[in-house]
Parts: structure tokens; C-alpha cells; sequence
């Protein structure tokens, strides 16, 4: 048990460290050229990403804890975190090209990559542990709202 605990401390900052240097890339842009976008009816207010994202982070390391507690040594295991580092690696990549290259079709290609990867972790979570999965159900369905969110404003923005 404690070893789980210190696996899920140390997975949680790691996916709120991504999640801290993205927003980085994120700020300056949200202030000033994303302002400037046309965006869809369906775009949330700016209050809404940092609680949802923060939220969204923990629960991801969450499950990836539960998943890195269950042995490390097991290939599945390794399989199983080797999809979510590369997700989440795609995750933060996405708000660099996003926001700070500013280049919405660009993000876009990105973030259908981290689709697929989020779904592909999932099933991999699966084998390990199903609460672990489920856990990212959350982040899989806001992700695919922003994955629909950027193609409208790639459409809206040519």
C-alpha cells in the first residue's frame, strides 16, 4: 500500500508538471492571438481549462500509479506506461503547436495522434487494472471534445 501511494505521488506531480510547462505555451497565446480566433458556439469560457485540466491530470496519474504499482518488472506493465508517457508527451506537445506555433491544423494532427494514444493506453490500463482504465474515460471524452473544439476553429480560422 505505502508503495502505491508513492507511486501515485510521484505519478500526479509528474502529469501536473506536464500539464504546468503546457500552460506555459498556453498563457501568453490565450491572452492575445486566441482572443483574436472565431470560435465555435460550443467553446467554454477560459475559466473552465485550468480546473478540467488539473482535475483531468490527476486523475491520469492516478490511474498510471495504480498501474506502476502492479510491477514494474512485468512487460505488460512497461507496455501499459510506455503508451501513457507517450501520450502525455503528445498532450504537451499539442499545446506548444497549438498555442505557442499558433497553427491550429498542426494541433490538430497532433491531437488526433494523442487520441489514438489515450485509447491505446486505455486498453493497455485494462490489462493491468480497470479502475485504473476508467480512469481515463474522463480525460479520452476531453479530449475529443477538444480534438472537435480545434477542427472548428482550424474551419472557422483559414
Amino acid at each position: 500500500m505505502k508503495k502505491r501511494i508513492v507511486y501515485i505521488s510521484i505519478s500526479v506531480l509528474g502529469c501536473l508538471l506536464i500539464g504546468f510547462l503546457a500552460s506555459i505555451a498556453t498563457q501568453s497565446s490565450v491572452n492575445d492571438w486566441y482572443t483574436t480566433l472565431n470560435k465555435p458556439a460550443f467553446t467554454p469560457p477560459n475559466e473552465l481549462f485550468a480546473p478540467v485540466w488539473t482535475a483531468l491530470y490527476i486523475l491520469m496519474g492516478i490511474a498510471a500509479g495504480i498501474v506502476w504499482s502492479k510491477g514494474y518488472h512485468h512487460i505488460w506493465v512497461k507496455t501499459a506506461l510506455y503508451h501513457f508517457v507517450f501520450q502525455l508527451l503528445l498532450n504537451g506537445l499539442w499545446s506548444l503547436v497549438f498555442f505557442g506555433l499558433k497553427n491550429p491544423l498542426l494541433g490538430l494532427i497532433v491531437i488526433l495522434a494523442l487520441l489514438t494514444m489515450i485509447m491505446l493506453t486505455i486498453k493497455w490500463f485494462r490489462v493491468i487494472s480497470k479502475p485504473a482504465a476508467l480512469m481515463m474515460v474522463p480525460y479520452l471524452l476531453w479530449v475529443t471534445f477538444a480534438s472537435a473544439l480545434n477542427y472548428k476553429i482550424w474551419e472557422l480560422n483559414p
